[in-house]
């Protein structure tokens, strides 16, 4: 029980950081936004390690993957933080929940999983969710659902080495290079974007870290009561406070094919999750 509650509400305080990279991204520099999401979440974690977790800083096992894996979360938040500029959150998520699928697609090429016909069938069908919701042919591609939807590829393959780090490395330790990577890399470039922010943009660019910082603990913490493959479908809940800040404070309706499509990727990566479950190809 108490797996599930801290789960629940890792995914309950994401969409919050999302809520607030949205309002900021009329503006501010997506870049700095994204900046701000690392340097606070770093500036957390850092002392928390220290103080409470000092015997876990111990240099990764893997450090090439610790990297690689940095640099993909830090390019999947950059192309979320476009996306939901421009188009609505629910939809940016929805497009983003393919994820799971792109795990099921590319596990037997970099984890020596084998996946049988009705799990490709599935991821199938999951694809074609995510056409549900961009309608190409129907309506005019923008940019920003492709980011969307990159996202979704990206943090597929992240999750793919997370998979591949949890053998070796400690999961606070993997939050905290992640972090660093991203913080390091983001701050070198951040200086030619930089738009002098107010008191209360400082506010919000803070609030980013600090509700991703507290999000993610609460899913690390989760992990010490069940294991992440029982828990993976209460990510889809994720979507439900996304529609209530995007609809409360953003006047965001989802349309119906955006819901069509969210129910046949969920379907799909329910499916998935099923079959891995009980072990069956």
């Amino acid at each position: 029980m108490k797996a599930i509650i801290f789960s629940l509400l890792g995914w309950m305080f994401l969409p919050i950081m999302d809520g607030f990279a949205k309002f900021l991204s009329s503006e501010l520099p997506i870049l700095q936004i994204t900046w701000a999401r690392y340097f606070f979440t770093v500036v957390i974690i850092l002392p928390i390690m220290f103080f409470f977790f000092n015997k876990q800083l111990v240099w990764s096992d893997k450090p090439k993957l610790q990297i690689l894996r940095g640099l993909i979360l830090l390019s999947a938040n950059i192309c979320f933080f476009y996306s939901i500029s421009i188009i609505s959150l629910a939809k940016a998520l929805t497009l983003a929940f393919i994820a799971p699928l792109i795990v099921t697609a590319f596990s037997p090429l970099f984890l020596g999983e084998k996946v049988g016909f009705r799990r490709w069938t599935a991821v199938t069908i999951g694809f074609i969710g995510s056409l549900v919701v961009i309608r190409p042919g129907f309506l005019e591609l923008n940019i920003a659902s492709l980011a969307a939807l990159f996202t979704g590829i990206l943090y597929g393959f992240y999750l793919i080495i997370t998979r591949k780090l949890s053998t070796s490395d400690n999961p606070l330790l993997t939050l905290l290079i992640t972090g660093l990577v991203g913080a390091t890399l983001i701050s070198l470039v951040i200086p030619f974007y930089w738009i002098k922010p107010s008191l209360n943009q400082w506010s919000l660019m803070a609030g980013i870290g600090v509700f991703a910082c507290i999000g993610h603990l609460f899913l690390i913490i989760s992990l010490k009561y069940a294991d992440a493959s029982k828990l993976a479908p209460l990510g889809y809940t994720e979507i439900i406070p996304n529609i209530i800040i995007g609809y409360y404070f953003f006047s965001e309706i989802p349309d119906k094919w955006t819901f069509l499509g969210l129910f046949i990727i969920i379907l799909s990566g329910l499916y998935i999750f099923k079959r891995e479950q009980s072990k069956i190809i």
